[in-house]
């Protein structure tokens, strides 16, 4: 299975040397590595790694905690996308098939971001209701408060991790458990997928609702006239 590990470390030479070696002499295999941000000489680092399933992580947390100045912030399973630029990769699916293009986003956006589901919700004067839900989400599970709707990441009072972005009059929502916060750095990417997602469909949104698994009636993100 896959891993999504998450530390703070020095952001000097070495560290993260110490780090990639340590996974890998507690059997983890670093297949990906990105920096979320760098300020006053710490860094935010996230590594995917392929773990043996049902392994207890425990000794991944006891390895990185010997490392000096290396702050474990979270260990969560995750999804691998599809093909080697799996935001291109999703763009050109969303162009082919441009009557499904919200439900086609929604359904590929957890393996992106390391989030356990996605959907597209519709608020409301009471509270926001979802028209779609990819695997994992339930059309009519209880959503936290989505206001103010615009790019952002917040965290619920049951411990759901969300982060949200308008699209057109829905809203795409996120969401991700037993797993750190989204970082500004994964909202900015979510915000841009859609951003390249109304700009390569001419996109605007329509209403209906659905169940999990299937678009809203009468299309979602479709190619404007």
């Amino acid at each position: 299975m896959l891993l999504r590990i998450r530390v703070r470390l020095p952001d000097r030479p070495g560290s993260l040397g110490k780090v990639a070696r340590l996974l890998g002499a507690a059997g983890a295999d670093v297949v990906q590595m990105a920096v979320l941000e760098r300020d006053n000489g710490r860094a935010l680092d996230d590594f995917t790694v392929v773990w043996p399933a049902g392994a207890d992580t425990g000794r991944l947390r006891d390895g990185l905690a010997s490392v000096p100045g290396v702050e474990t912030v979270g260990i969560w399973t995750t999804a691998e996308p599809h093909g080697a630029f799996p935001d291109a990769a999703l763009i050109g699916q969303l162009a082919a098939d441009p009557g499904r293009g919200a439900v086609t986003l929604a359904d590929a956006v957890p393996a992106l971001l390391s989030a356990d589901w996605a959907g597209l919700a519709r608020t409301g004067p009471e509270r926001a209701a979802l028209v779609h839900a990819s695997v994992g989400g339930l059309a009519d599970a209880e959503l936290a408060d989505l206001e103010p709707v615009r790019p952002r990441a917040f965290t619920a009072g049951d411990g759901t991790e969300y982060a949200i972005c308008p699209v057109q009059d829905l809203v795409l929502v996120v969401a991700r458990r037993d797993a750190p916060p989204f970082h500004r750095s994964e909202v900015f990417r979510l915000a841009q997928l859609v951003g390249a997602a109304e700009a390569v469909l001419g996109v605007r949104a329509l209403g209906g609702s659905s169940g999990s698994g299937g678009p809203p009636p009468g299309g979602d993100l479709v190619r404007s006239s």
